[in-house]
């Protein structure tokens, strides 16, 4: 299948930075976002915006789902109400994209399982505790009812990347908690790197967890992140609490694709954030 569009619902940090690559590599590229102030952003750098709010009662605009390959790009609010109607308003997506593509890659989320002290990958089955987990789960589970699509997952770690600096979270803090517990992280070009790899090679269906291999403790990358910032030092207790680390083996198994980030120490040193 020759893959000439591509629909990016919720042009968010990552969906928008990921839109401006498949422009670039010639792709037409549709981009919805939920601020009338962002649609001339979008059309700016070559993306056919379109305006829609999931939370809404209006009609999606068909013509958005005409495409080779949709990517579903809108996690749910913290706030246990807004979580709860997670997949209800994903379902509104998968009813209007019925008849109008066959490829849905849904970005998910590593949070999907829960601090359960032990490694996981792909074949691991999540059991989430949280409310955002829970919805998340929900939201995954809810494509297998179209099987008119097929669905692939991705499964994003936490996060980071440029305007998405983590050290603001910890600088100057004491007694943070779990120091001992590992991190799991993705930089923004490996986030867009994987996705254009799907693309390339068109390995759809599945799950793939999209996580640098590279896991040092909470406490050394987070304190090295805020000296590298120029941020105040954080403090750590000393102790290992509920952890889990997320591990990766579809992306280089099936996809062949080798993360750009294998050392986050070496990676902050050179990164813009």
């Amino acid at each position: 299948m020759e893959i000439k569009t591509v629909s990016i619902l919720g042009c968010g940090w990552f969906g928008l930075a990921f839109a401006k690559v498949l422009v670039n590599k010639g792709y037409n590229v549709k981009g919805s976002t939920t601020s009338m102030e962002k649609l001339a952003d979008l059309k700016s750098v070559g993306i056919q915006p379109y305006l829609f709010n999931l939370s809404e009662a209006a009609d999606l605009p068909s013509e958005f789902f005409d495409t080779d390959v949709l990517f579903v790009s809108v996690p749910p609010r913290a706030k246990t109400d807004q979580a709860q109607n997670y997949a209800e308003k994903l379902q509104r997506v998968a009813q209007s994209a019925l008849k109008r593509t066959k490829q849905i890659v849904f970005i998910s989320s590593t949070g999907v399982f829960e601090d359960g002290n032990f490694e996981v990958d792909e074949n691991s089955q999540p059991n989430p505790v949280s409310a955002a987990g829970k919805a998340l789960l929900e939201a995954e589970n809810l494509w297998e009812n179209y099987p008119q699509f097929t669905t692939t997952i991705i499964r994003f770690a936490g996060l980071i990347g440029p305007k998405r600096n983590l050290a603001k979270f910890f600088a100057g803090k004491m007694d943070i908690p779990n120091a001992k517990a590992p991190i799991n992280l993705i930089a923004l070009e490996d986030c867009i790197g994987l996705c254009l790899r799907l693309l390339e090679t068109q390995q759809f269906g599945g799950v793939y967890h999209g996580v640098s291999p590279h896991h040092p403790t909470r406490e050394t990358f987070y304190t090295q992140l805020c000296e590298v910032s120029g941020m105040e030092k954080p403090m750590f207790k000393n102790e290992l609490l509920d952890w889990k680390q997320i591990n990766s083996v579809n992306v280089t198994d099936k996809l062949g694709y080798t993360f750009e980030v294998q050392n986050w120490f070496e990676w902050m040193e050179a990164a813009e954030i």
